[in-house]
């Protein structure tokens, strides 16, 4: 674990890998995960120096509020135009084996805040009082959100993919 007065440079080397998956499993892709945890890198190099408290916790908190609010400033990017080459269907690049494209998809189905809740169980292993910090919610909130989005994916898979996880 990196040590509380690390440089930015030593944040970034231990842990930008860690924030893209993490912002890839939110965000649907790791071309949008990138830019995400990239506009946060940003900001919090400009604060690194006051900054108090455990800063992975900091950084994966603003990446998951970047990643909530992302779809509300999305209208104020520039996008071109691609061309006609592109692929029938979308293209996703997240971080996932061939077997769990069905979960991969099922995911991306939940809604953000849902989705965020479940990540943060399951991939970041937090308990749900450090769920409704990083989310900025209470408890109830959280554990509605887990089990909602849970149901979701549960309704949705055979009933032998669950065996043993819950």
């Amino acid at each position: 674990m990196l040590d509380e007065g690390a440089s930015f440079d030593e944040f970034v080397h231990e842990h930008q890998q860690g924030l893209v998956r993490y912002a890839a499993l939110l965000s649907g892709s790791r071309a949008e995960a990138e830019d995400l945890v990239q506009d946060v890198l940003v900001r919090v190099y400009q604060r690194w120096g006051s900054l108090d408290g455990p800063v992975y916790a900091y950084v994966r908190r603003a990446v998951t509020n970047e990643y909530l609010s992302w779809r509300r400033r999305w209208s104020t990017r520039n996008i071109r135009p691609a061309g006609d080459d592109l692929p029938d269907r979308a293209h996703h690049d997240p971080p996932y084996r061939e077997r769990d494209e069905r979960l991969w998809r099922l995911l991306q189905g939940l809604p953000r805040q849902q989705r965020a809740a479940v990540v943060l169980r399951y991939y970041e292993d937090l308990a749900d009082a450090e769920i409704a910090e990083v989310l900025g919610c209470r408890l109830p909130t959280v554990r509605a959100h887990v089990s909602r989005g849970l149901s979701a994916l549960r309704s949705a898979l055979p009933e032998h993919a669950w065996r043993g996880h819950d």
